[in-house]
């Protein structure tokens, strides 16, 4: 029989340990800061009936689903993301869960697209939502998740950008464009990646708009200054619209809320040319990017989706959230250097030297892991060189070194593999000597 070439679906990939590292470190990082928020944890499945998926997005995302028939003949999709499939559980159990629910779902999603860097056809969203409430609380909420978040990974470099969505409307209102409105919002949402012209020609290519109408929406969304600045600029350019100053009287008080609980100003930024691509979002919307690397695109975006739930049924379920991009993130924090190269979740590589005492070994092994070390155990005897090579190619950043001689001293040794410096330490006092050691080396 002919053997089978192994490979991987274009566009799909396989996670080797050092690359799966810290996708889990950043997964278990973002699950703590969405539990100090008091979001929940759900679940729900991979797939969906069709016509759960279809319409709810947009029609690129139509266009990207992945859809067959199962083998009971019925129609379904793989889910393009977190929030259409959240609509439709909170449909279903929102009389159990109570309202305000907040949850939170890390889970993959499916999107036949065209690949590109940092984007792929399976990746991971983490997404967190508070459902059954309108207040503006939600919203500067969902801006303060979103910046802990990031701080808590470690970066400090980034920008939130926030608009709402009926000050868009509002204008479209002013204009006779609001039947136009989602041809308009699609188009601006591609302004920071075509430019102004393209987006003018494409606005009047799918909306129809005149020049006219088309330079006063960009000259809205290219407004420029400080927040409070660009605020003073909108009120003129709305005035008459109950949407578009009920729009602006919201971005002020987001603004003036996540300014009171201490996030620097330069972190959060009105920016009206943020539409947001999907069809269901319906006021305040968002997008971060990372002030060294904005080429990669916005590495967690969401908003405000008040009648999503509205296709499942008569009460109304408004809805606020954000979705963390791991694997655009990912692969922004490589690019940036701040990933690092290992192949083991340890910190500590136990060295094998004597047999006879391999149960004095698995007993030290077993106390630091106790005491909330990570170790490896090597499985065999061999000589120090080979072990300490495989250490260095697994990424460990200690080594504790103890053969015959070291056990009748009644001493071991504690390698830093970065610096090369030793401490030693008495076998006696167990784990304790061994952790003292290690944070010796490492201060």
């Amino acid at each position: 029989m002919a053997r089978i070439v192994p490979r991987t679906l274009k566009g799909f990939r396989d996670y080797l340990p050092e690359a799966m590292i810290p996708r889990e470190r950043l997964i278990e990082t973002a699950r703590q800061v969405y539990r100090s928020y008091g979001f929940s944890p759900i679940d729900t499945p991979a797939l969906e009936y069709l016509d759960i998926l279809t319409g709810k997005g947009s029609e690129e995302t139509d266009r990207q689903l992945y859809r067959f028939q199962d083998h009971g003949g019925r129609e379904v999709g793989m889910r393009f993301d977190l929030t259409v499939p959240l609509a439709r559980f909170a449909a279903q159990h929102i009389h159990q869960l109570g309202t305000p629910f907040k949850r939170y779902h890390i889970a993959a999603v499916w999107r036949g697209e065209n690949t590109q860097r940092g984007r792929y056809r399976e990746f991971m969203q983490c997404d967190f939502d508070t459902l059954g409430t309108r207040a503006v609380t939600a919203d500067i909420e969902t801006a303060l998740v979103i910046h802990d978040l990031l701080q808590a990974l470690g970066l400090s470099r980034f920008t939130i950008r926030v608009n709402h969505r009926m000050v868009l409307n509002g204008l479209l209102e002013r204009l006779g464009l609001v039947d136009r409105s989602t041809a308009v919002l699609r188009s601006l949402d591609k302004l920071a990646k075509i430019g102004p012209d393209k987006v003018a020609a494409e606005m009047a290519a799918t909306a129809g708009m005149s020049p006219a109408q088309t330079r006063q929406v960009l000259t809205l969304a290219e407004l420029q200054g400080s927040n409070q600045a660009i605020l003073q600029q909108l009120g003129p350019l709305v005035a008459g619209s109950e949407s578009g100053e009920r729009g602006v009287g919201c971005l002020a008080e987001i603004l003036a809320g996540v300014q009171a609980a201490g996030v620097a100003a330069e972190r959060i930024r009105l920016d009206v040319s943020i539409a947001r691509g999907l069809d269901y979002y319906t006021g305040t919307v968002f997008e971060t990017f990372l002030d060294d690397l904005p080429a990669i695109g916005s590495v967690c975006s969401g908003g405000r989706y008040d009648d999503l739930a509205g296709m499942y049924r008569k009460q109304e379920l408004p809805g606020i959230g954000a979705s963390l991009g791991l694997d655009r993130l990912l692969a922004a924090m490589e690019e940036l250097g701040m990933i690092a190269a290992v192949r083991t979740p340890a910190e500590v590589l136990l060295t094998f030297f004597d047999a006879r005492r391999m149960g004095d070994y698995l007993q030290l092994a077993a106390q630091l892991r106790a005491a909330g070390v990570g170790v490896e155990f090597y499985p065999e005897p061999k000589k120090l060189g080979q072990q300490l090579k495989y250490a260095d190619q697994r990424g460990f950043r200690f080594a504790v070194i103890a053969g015959q001689r070291e056990f009748e001293a009644g001493q071991c040794q504690v390698k830093d593999l970065r610096t090369g410096q030793s401490v030693e330490c008495a076998l006696a006092q167990g784990a304790r000597a061994v952790v003292q050691a290690i944070r010796a080396v490492t201060d």
